[in-house]
């Protein structure tokens, strides 16, 4: 995908770090050299071409209080299609992915509560008839996933940027009413126009200021991870989405899993629970790429750093996107 330079730097440079303040676009634009309209609409141009799949903040649901899990079902091929449109149903499902597996659909659940995972777990047994497998998040070790795109189109995945990184000991305010409409009205992303924060101010009836202040403090809480656009990896050229799954020692998996998600091509890294017999694996680690090959050198990196630590792993890519909507709370 060819894209101009304009297109290109913004991707790279405001992934996150996307101004609070009165006139955002117009900084931003003043910072790579353009004008405040051109960029509005290479922005709105990008979304309109799918090559960013939403612009705004991301939330993070446990942050939020809520439920968050991975999960996985072992779906007979006659009825992918069928049991694919019973599980995207569901609305707690934000993404869903067809893998290469035995394990060949794999879904993210995010729930109001962390009571309802379980429920919703029950009922997408129920409804397809399948045993879906649960993988909580036991242990983080890195999550951040920044594109790189260059001008040759030989694209990387970098850490999140220092600045990026939000501050873990900040004690969470509950949230009120106004927060809650808040991230109800911006969790799709926001508007692209000269002042998004006025626009969701007259939503909210409170000032811009207001706004502007309530996502600041939930940035700094960690409740939002990020502020900025979130490029569509698939069509920018990072086609190949490979889940590694490694079998380690669990008195050692602390250790490793930080060794592992301190690699630059690494985006997320967690310890999940194990399903004996069907799963040995307890260390997950994605790793994108241009194409399996690259992501299969990456493999590589990660099993030369585990070393006689690791008794098993594979590599499940993604064959296609089932559904993807980010992380929802109901209204």
């Amino acid at each position: 995908m060819q894209l101009t330079t304009l297109e290109r730097h913004f991707i790279n440079n405001f992934q996150g770090n996307f101004p609070l303040q009165e006139h955002p676009f117009k900084t931003i634009a003043k910072q790579l050299n353009s004008n405040e309209d051109l960029l509005i609409e290479t922005v709105k141009q990008l979304k309109a071409k799918k090559l960013l799949s939403r612009f705004g903040p991301l939330y993070d649901a446990a942050r939020l209080g809520g439920g968050l899990t991975l999960a996985a079902i072992v779906v007979p091929e006659e009825r992918y299609q069928s049991v694919t449109e019973l599980v995207n149903a569901y609305p707690e499902v934000a993404h869903n992915y067809r893998r290469e597996h035995e394990l060949n659909m794999w879904f993210v659940l995010a729930t109001e509560t962390p009571v309802e995972i379980s429920q919703t777990l029950s009922s997408i047994e129920k409804t397809t008839g399948l045993t879906v497998y649960n993988f909580p998040k036991l242990q983080e070790f890195y999550i951040g996933l920044w594109l790189h795109l260059s001008a040759d189109g030989n694209h990387t995945t970098v850490p999140v940027p220092l600045q990026e990184k939000t501050n873990t000991t900040v004690k969470n305010e509950p949230l009120d009413d106004i927060d809650r409409k808040l991230i109800n009205i911006t969790q799709t992303g926001f508007v692209i126009e000269r002042s998004p924060y006025q626009k969701i101010a007259n939503e909210l009836g409170i000032t811009q200021q207001t706004v502007i202040q309530r996502l600041n403090n939930m940035l700094s809480n960690g409740i939002i991870r990020r502020i900025g656009a979130v490029p569509n990896h698939y069509r920018l050229g990072l086609t190949a989405n490979g889940m590694t799954v490694w079998e380690v020692d669990e008195n050692k998996i602390t250790q490793l899993g930080n060794l592992i998600g301190q690699l630059d091509f690494v985006s997320h890294c967690y310890q999940r629970p194990r399903h004996l017999p069907m799963w040995r694996y307890n260390l997950f680690a994605m790793v994108h790429g241009a194409n399996k090959n690259e992501v299969n050198e990456k493999v590589k990196q990660i099993e030369a750093v585990l070393g006689k630590n690791c008794k098993a792993h594979e590599t499940l890519f993604s064959s296609a996107i089932l559904k993807k909507t980010g992380l929802r709370l109901a209204a």
